[in-house]
């Protein structure tokens, strides 16, 4: 946005992350506030994600210009109803359907405690969503949260992720290896992790490698019962970039089909096959760019057969039509300050 033209000034909620200085490079303003991380509004009707980011400093410092709002995220809506904004013309970018997300989180969560918090999480949420309706526009990320918006609230259009790929980086010919990498700390990529370990390639011998943060206990144990799988825990998110080039084909289920996962991006920007199941690519505008198998066994047999296919010039040419166009940062940075303007 700020290479089109667009002069920033970000607010954003701090809670351990680093101050990140080159934020300075692109915006005419940056102001940090403390998220209030307090186990007490466990118990209060909104939701913790969202009650926990909301500032009277932020709002002081909002009201002193007349500038339009853009809220990244449902979680940080929580002034977005205030009378005191009433006047100013407020934009929502949405990331997720967030109670979908977070019931699925709790479906994968084997913690009962964690558990239970994602599920009150996603009533909260659910009953917070309609502050969406003191928005002027809602951007949603993918073509199937945007019919799900649509239904409720006015003035939905559709937005797709940015993402850090200005160009096509695929290298043709073939790997050696197959690909899954995610934060392990998600339990929808220990599932989908999980998954490719027990049920798809416990029965082959094609190399594969699952890359990612903070790996539970359990799935290095899955994992080191098979010898042509390999775990590579805590590694530089340039290493995780380069595997995905030279990897044969990047395999990546998931078991939610909100939003759209960045790792696909990645997979599709730099490398060669990609091989999903229905819920990544669902609504997405991707699926013409990857294998889709709506099973273990049928992704067991598209692995064994693409393992031996050179990735061509020709595929490098069919993700530049799609991926250029729909997944432009700059267009879709454009689109976004159409609506602000």
């Amino acid at each position: 946005m700020h290479e089109q033209g667009a002069r920033i000034h970000l607010h954003c909620f701090e809670y351990g992350r680093a101050i990140a200085n080159q934020l300075n490079e692109i915006c005419e303003t940056v102001r940090y506030y403390k998220r209030k991380q307090n186990a007490f509004y466990l118990f209060r009707s909104l939701p913790y994600i969202v009650l926990t980011r909301s500032s009277e400093e932020l709002m002081e410092n909002l009201l002193k210009d007349d500038y339009p709002i853009l809220f990244e995220g449902l979680h940080c809506c929580f002034h977005l109803n205030d009378r005191r904004l009433s006047k100013r013309k407020k934009i929502v970018r949405t990331h997720n359907i967030e109670h979908d997300y977070y019931e699925n989180l709790a479906k994968v969560e084997p913690k009962i405690f964690r558990r239970i918090y994602f599920n009150n999480e996603a009533r909260k949420l659910k009953r917070f969503e309609t502050i969406l309706n003191k928005a002027e526009y809602i951007i949603a990320i993918s073509s199937a949260d945007r019919s799900y918006l649509a239904s409720s609230y006015r003035n939905v259009t559709e937005v797709p992720a940015f993402h850090p790929d200005e160009k096509i980086a695929i290298q043709t010919g073939r790997g050696n290896f197959a690909l899954y990498h995610g934060n392990l700390e998600i339990g929808e990529n220990i599932e989908a992790a999980m998954y490719l370990v027990n049920q798809v390639f416990n029965t082959m011998t094609i190399p594969l490698i699952i890359a990612g943060k903070n790996p539970p206990a359990h799935l290095t144990e899955a994992i080191s019962r098979f010898p042509h799988i390999q775990l590579k825990a805590n590694i530089s998110t340039e290493e995780i970039y380069r595997m995905v080039q030279e990897a044969q084909l990047n395999v990546l289920p998931t078991f939610q089909s909100t939003g759209i996962k960045l790792k696909l991006l990645t997979a599709l920007f730099k490398g060669r096959h990609c091989v999903v199941n229905p819920a990544m690519v669902m609504g997405t505008g991707l699926e013409s760019l990857c294998i889709i198998c709506d099973s273990a066994e049928a992704m067991k047999k598209e692995i064994i057969r693409v393992f031996e296919i050179p990735f061509a010039v020709e595929e490098i040419q069919k993700r530049e039509e799609v991926l250029l166009e729909k997944f432009s940062n700059a267009l879709n940075a454009k689109k976004i300050l159409e609506l602000i303007r």
